[in-house]
């Protein structure tokens, strides 16, 4: 399980296959699509240093209307967004 550093609610349970039928689902729990989101308060200081750890980014920064966002896989090849929210989005505060 991890969490954000403080926090006392958000955390994201890790698990592994605990069974033959589950393993070729590793990875593809979203059939490919981006479904686990990364928000930011600071997109091109963590996409850097994601960068640098060696993060695969499968699609490269861009502006959407609803903020900045780029396409990372995690080891087991799920897909992430890396996500600035605009100031102007709902769930910007959140």
């Amino acid at each position: 399980m991890v969490a954000p550093p403080g926090s006392t609610g958000t955390t994201l349970l890790l698990a592994r296959a605990s069974k033959p039928e589950q393993k070729p689902f590793v990875g593809n729990q979203a059939g490919g699509r981006v479904f686990l989101f990364l928000n930011s308060d600071d997109f091109w200081r963590d996409y850097n240093e994601m960068v640098t750890k060696g993060i695969k980014f499968v699609r490269e920064p861009k502006q959407a209307k609803y903020g900045l966002v780029a396409v990372f896989e995690d080891l087991y090849g799920n897909r992430w967004d890396l996500l600035q929210l605009n100031e102007d989005h709902p769930l910007h505060d959140r």
